[in-house]
């Protein structure tokens, strides 16, 4: 019974926080990627400047700090033009979702991972990834829905009330 109770107050849990299987990085494998890019560029290899560019696109969308995503995705989206290669623009897609999902921008998120698999319709991530966005957007019509209903709710007790003592 205490298993049952404590699976059901996880799901509950997980229903209003938005669990979701996006994993995250820390401040220091940012840090690391920036390294590596600055390490690259006083070289002359273009191939390992855009590897250390897209490892730390990958780490700056990932990243717990609300402004390092920002920053991720204004490195993609600057770099969505530059390179026409399909995997490549495919990768750059499917980060630019995770930034827009990490910012709760699921709307905006939803048609660039759908860009993302019009190139490539098996890519399991971006399937995965546009299940969490769906997950998360009927989720917050449900806690929508259920705030407007306890307004209404209040509202309706509220002129109930004052009825009462009018009568």
């Amino acid at each position: 019974m205490e298993a049952k109770l404590g699976k059901f107050f996880e799901s509950v849990t997980n229903f209003f926080t938005g669990g979701d299987q996006i994993p995250s990085c820390d401040r220091d494998i940012v840090a690391g990627c920036e390294q590596e890019v600055r390490e690259a560029q006083e070289g002359s290899n273009e191939e390992l400047k855009n590897e250390c560019i897209m490892r730390l696109s990958w780490a700056l969308v990932h990243s717990k700090q609300p402004e390092d995503v920002q920053r991720g995705i204004a490195m993609l989206e600057s770099s969505l033009g530059t390179n026409t290669s399909p995997l490549k623009l495919r990768e750059k897609l499917y980060l630019l979702a995770v930034g827009y999902y990490r910012c709760s921008e699921y709307a905006r998120s939803r048609e660039v991972v759908e860009e993302c698999l019009k190139i490539e319709p098996d890519f399991r991530q971006a399937q995965t990834l546009k299940r969490a966005i769906e997950d998360r957007i009927t989720k917050d019509g449900v806690i929508g829905i259920g705030i407007a209903a306890t307004a209404v709710g209040l509202v309706a007790g509220g002129i109930a009330a004052a009825l009462a003592r009018r009568g």
